[in-house]
Parts: C-alpha cells; sequence; structure tokens
C-alpha cells in the first residue's frame, strides 16, 4: 500500500506549575492512502493531541510527521462545533477562505456546492441556532 502519512516516535509534552505531563508518549504509525483509522482511548489519552498537531494547531515536543503527499491539510471536527453564532452558515462556511484570502467567486461555489451535497443548501442564509445538532457538525 501506498502510505500518506508517517508518524515517528511522535511525542507531546505539557508543562505546569506541577512538572510535566505527557500527553502522547512515543507514538509510530503509518496510514495509507484510503486507509480509514480510528483514535479511541479514555479521556486524557491525548487523542485531541495528536490531532492538534497533525493540524498544526500544537507543535510536537519530539518526534517525526511526515506527510508523503505535497501540501497535506489535515483538519477535524470538534466535539462542539465552533460555529460563530452573528454569521450565516454561508459566512460559516467561508470564514477559512477569508483568513487565507482565498475568497473567490469560484471557492465560494464550490463551498454552495458543498452545501447542497451535504443537504445544507436551503440553510445558507439562516444562523446556527436555527439548525440541529448534526446539521451544526456537518456545517463545521
Amino acid at each position: 500500500m501506498n502510505s500518506i502519512l508517517k508518524i515517528k516516535n511522535l511525542q507531546k509534552i505539557y508543562h505546569d506549575l506541577n512538572g510535566e505531563i505527557k500527553a502522547i508518549k512515543d507514538i509510530t504509525i503509518d496510514i495509507n492512502e484510503n486507509e480509514l483509522i480510528s483514535i479511541v482511548g479514555p479521556s486524557g489519552c491525548g487523542k485531541s493531541s495528536l490531532l492538534s498537531i497533525l493540524a498544526k494547531i500544537e507543535k510536537k515536543s519530539d518526534g517525526e510527521i511526515i506527510f508523503n503527499k505535497p501540501n497535506t491539510k489535515i483538519g477535524y471536527m470538534l466535539q462542539k462545533d465552533s460555529l460563530f453564532p452573528w454569521r450565516t452558515i454561508l459566512e460559516n462556511c467561508l470564514i477559512g477562505l477569508e483568513i487565507e484570502n482565498k475568497l473567490t467567486e469560484e471557492n465560494k461555489k464550490k463551498v454552495i456546492n458543498l452545501l447542497k451535497k451535504y443537504g445544507l443548501y436551503d440553510f445558507i442564509n439562516k444562523y446556527p441556532a436555527s439548525l440541529s445538532g448534526g446539521m451544526r457538525q456537518r456545517v463545521g
């Protein structure tokens, strides 16, 4: 199989007033193209830390992360959505493009097509409070 992501000896250590907390200890994994994986474990075992490191939200303490496809981006859905209540569904979906200065008419059309694909097109001008929890997750 063709490996798209290799994680070698990954570690994440947090520091607080009581010393060090090892959130991730020496994780090594290969993820192949078209492979579906799940990350499960008890609260506090490092699942969110791992995803945050892969998404470049947090920095690793040690180890190596190799993406075998150029310009690979990782994103993940938080348990609680982070939609802005004062922005419409469409505006929430466009915020990443706005931040990266990549909001073009072509990209906006792609987002609208995704909203159609996921059954959210009829809600593009509504606000998050008017959506069900599942719909909010899809928007996120």
